[in-house]
């Protein structure tokens, strides 16, 4: 290896030395959850004036982030910071409504508590609501670690440009993809494997709207299928499990999969 290689790398270190590390970002918003759901920790505290400097603090922490990150030069990011935390009463409103979605929806959830403790569906919308909160805030970066860190955590791939409205049930949710574009409606059931992707990859589509729409009252079982900016799923509809779509379906369908299952008898030898 010869000694511009070495220059190369030197030269991205100098680039990247100020922006924190993944696991900073990443531990913001889990600190983040934690305080809107003390369900997730034991830590507590004696009076609510205690909770107001607690968020206080992981304001000014985000705003340290947003400087060393060095993603907007010119941004006002103390500014950023402020309008974010005073949308948290709205993402918090969201975040009830999901976990009312998926106890009133599981028949194995025995509380909310349990959802809040233990169900992946909800972390990852957690993660989801939080850096789709930034995205809109033109905040690079951040939202994609933040989603990319669910992933990792949940097997659930949710990209933080999708839209997404209120009360979300994700059942189960390992192998789930919801892709950048996609706009999903109000009272969605997802469950494990369901693909919400893209025909067509191309990098010149960047910014049209690659992913599907998915209307309000939709189920859709495991593994599923269904891919194409063009590709609306309508109201109140029913997609079955390993169903392949790439064109819209109306309001109040149900769409399955025709499989042949053949039972015979086996052949033990004796």
């Amino acid at each position: 290896m010869n000694q511009a290689f070495f220059q190369s790398i030197f030269n991205k270190q100098q680039q990247t030395e100020d922006v924190p590390a993944n696991s900073v970002i990443t531990d913001w918003a889990v600190q983040l959850v934690r305080l809107l759901y003390p369900e997730q920790a034991k830590q507590f505290f004696s009076t609510p004036l205690q909770f107001e400097a607690a968020f206080q603090q992981l304001e000014s922490n985000l705003v340290s982030i947003l400087e060393s990150t060095k993603g907007c030069q010119h941004c006002d990011n103390r500014q950023k910071a402020k309008t974010f935390f005073q949308q948290l009463p709205e993402i918090y409103r969201l975040l009830n409504a999901d976990v009312t979605a998926i106890a009133q929806g599981d028949p194995a959830a025995k509380s909310e508590f349990e959802v809040i403790r233990t169900y992946p569906g909800f972390l990852a919308i957690c993660f989801y609501r939080i850096a789709h909160a930034l995205l809109q805030l033109d905040i690079p970066l951040l939202p994609r670690i933040l989603t990319e860190y669910a992933h990792s955590q949940t097997g659930i791939d949710i990209h933080p440009g999708a839209e997404i409205g209120e009360h979300l049930f994700i059942d189960h949710g390992t192998g789930t993809v919801i892709g950048e574009t996609c706009k999903i409606g109000n009272h969605v059931k997802l469950y494990q494997g369901v693909t919400l992707g893209a025909l067509s990859v191309d990098k010149n589509m960047a910014f049209t709207k690659r992913h599907p729409t998915v209307e309000d009252y939709v189920i859709i079982y495991s593994g599923a299928t269904i891919l194409g900016g063009e590709t609306t799923i309508g109201h109140h509809s029913i997609i079955g499990g390993n169903v392949w779509l790439t064109k819209s379906v109306a309001p109040y369908s149900a769409v399955y999969h025709k499989a042949e299952i053949e039972i015979t008898e086996r052949k033990v030898m004796q």
